[in-house]
């Protein structure tokens, strides 16, 4: 009788490692459930700009406008017969003085 407790409780010992400190463990778990976490936030924030990116694709593909819009602000473009001017504030001019 003596004997298949010890072997009980040597099984117990056993058991209760795997689950406290081995491959498996709680604090695995734990550690796996926090990346999964971080991992969902940012395909959340991924998708945002997916569907962001996707919105912008379809307005370039359908209508000049926004073709217009984007030359003008990025590269500086402007239309025949239109003058450029460039308005300089002067709390941002610093002199060499």
């Amino acid at each position: 009788m003596r004997i298949l407790a010890a072997i009980l409780f040597l099984l117990l010992i056993i058991l209760q490692y795997d689950l406290w400190v081995g491959e498996g463990s709680l604090a695995t778990v734990h550690l796996l459930q926090q990346s999964i976490e971080k991992q969902k936030l940012g395909n959340q924030q991924l998708s945002a700009r997916n569907s962001s990116l996707e919105a912008e694709v379809q307005d370039l593909k359908q209508g000049l406008e926004a073709i217009e819009e984007r030359a003008r602000s990025e590269l500086g473009m402007v239309r025949d017969g239109e003058t450029y001017i460039q308005v300089i504030d002067k709390g941002r001019v610093t002199s060499d003085e």
